[in-house]
């Protein structure tokens, strides 16, 4: 059912705080939107209850005390016979398609959903579906613990590097006093692919030659399983064939796709909003080379121009300074000590996403009643901290 909360205050979004006494809930997709000390705008009863997103359709379940943003939220709690929790996983079942930004209030009233009559049985799956969901949240934040400490590797590595030798200033920063300062160019091979009219039939039906576009730039290698990439229809004398080991560079790109990088793990062709780097020498590895372009995102993506479109060009790639170690032997310790960040990560990713997947088919089973809660040993799940049961 609704919940009436009159007299109390709603938080407008300039007013969110980043530090407070109480969290402020809204429709939006993060657990917390912001902080408040307004005491006019506390929520501390009857708890626990659930929050609607209106026109989001997400739900969230406040067992401690918060305060409304001013958007489209509505406040519920079942009836005396409905466990809280399960009632929240119970609303999260609930098929509700979308309507764009119109509100879905008046579609979730009308859905029907099945409930055992035993409070207990309905605790048992809501005690399971929470532990497995804190499972994967605790995935997501060791990831994001991670991707701040190779941030923070990243930025040692590239000013002190691995010696302890004397520093000197560059264009760039603080470098090993021991290190060269190079432009992309003085190394590797700077072009651009191309797009085929789409009237070439001939190119886009039926084709087997990878074609990779700047959405397919994800740091990451870039190989012939990514479901996305384009199998194009060459003849193989149209395509400007890139080999394994290439270096793209997204230069176009709305969002944040500008300035990432990828490599090439097998032969392929891109289009021209890609940048492709091949090492002309062997005194930079391909490998170092997309690390250090890693790490420098954001100072990459500041070097575009243009009107309403922001990009960067193969001039600006080419000119991009690099600081380079002298030896490959120490540029491969880097790489090293880089990429075991990267496989921890990919693997704490993939924990989670196979966490995920459980998460969404256990939800779906155990509120159909396809499977029994007392099918699973629960004693394989202890308690987490920070569970919500």
């Amino acid at each position: 059912m609704a919940v009436s909360v009159t007299g109390r205050a709603k938080i407008q979004t300039k007013d969110y705080k980043r530090a407070g006494t109480y969290p402020i809930v809204d429709q939006g997709q993060a657990p917390i939107a912001g902080w408040t000390d307004s005491l006019d705008a506390v929520i501390d009863a009857p708890l626990p209850l659930i929050v609607f997103g209106d026109h989001s359709r997400t739900f969230k379940y406040l067992d401690r005390p918060f305060a409304r943003g001013a958007d489209g939220t509505q406040l519920l709690r079942p009836v005396d016979e409905i466990d809280p929790l399960f009632f929240f996983y119970a609303c999260r079942a609930i098929d509700l398609p979308a309507r764009g930004y119109n509100r879905h209030f008046t579609i979730l009233k009308e859905k029907d959903f099945a409930y055992p009559a035993d409070m207990a049985v309905q605790q048992t799956i809501a005690a399971l579906l929470s532990r497995v969901e804190r499972a994967l949240e605790l995935q997501d934040e060791l990831v994001a613990l991670l991707e701040q400490a190779k941030a923070a590797a990243m930025n040692q590595l590239f000013s002190r590097g691995l010696r302890g030798e004397a520093q000197k200033d560059s264009e760039i920063g603080t470098i090993p006093a021991g290190w060269e300062l190079a432009t992309i160019d003085q190394h590797f091979s700077v072009v651009s692919g191309g797009t085929p009219s789409r009237g070439n039939d001939s190119y886009w039906a039926g084709g087997t030659i990878p074609w990779v576009k700047t959405t397919e730039v994800k740091y990451s290698v870039i190989t012939e399983t990514d479901e996305h990439i384009t199998q194009a229809g060459l003849d193989g004398s149209a395509a400007k064939m890139l080999r394994p080991g290439t270096l793209l560079m997204a230069m176009y790109g709305q969002g944040v796709t500008r300035g990432k990088v990828g490599i090439l793990g097998i032969e392929a062709s891109c289009n021209q909003a890609c940048a492709a780097m091949t090492p002309i020498d062997d005194d930079v590895l391909p490998q170092y080379l997309y690390h250090y372009l890693t790490s420098r995102y954001q100072a990459i993506r500041s070097l575009a121009h243009g009107g309403q479109q922001q990009n960067l060009n193969l001039d600006i790639v080419r000119r991009i300074d690099v600081p380079v170690p002298p030896t490959t032997d120490e540029q491969q310790e880097i790489v090293d000590i880089l990429d075991a960040f990267d496989r921890t990560i990919d693997l704490h990713r993939r924990k989670g996403e196979v966490l995920d997947q459980l998460f969404k088919s256990l939800l779906h089973k155990l509120m159909t009643g396809e499977v029994s809660v007392a099918d699973f040993d629960l004693s394989a799940l202890p308690k987490l901290e920070g569970s919500a049961a």
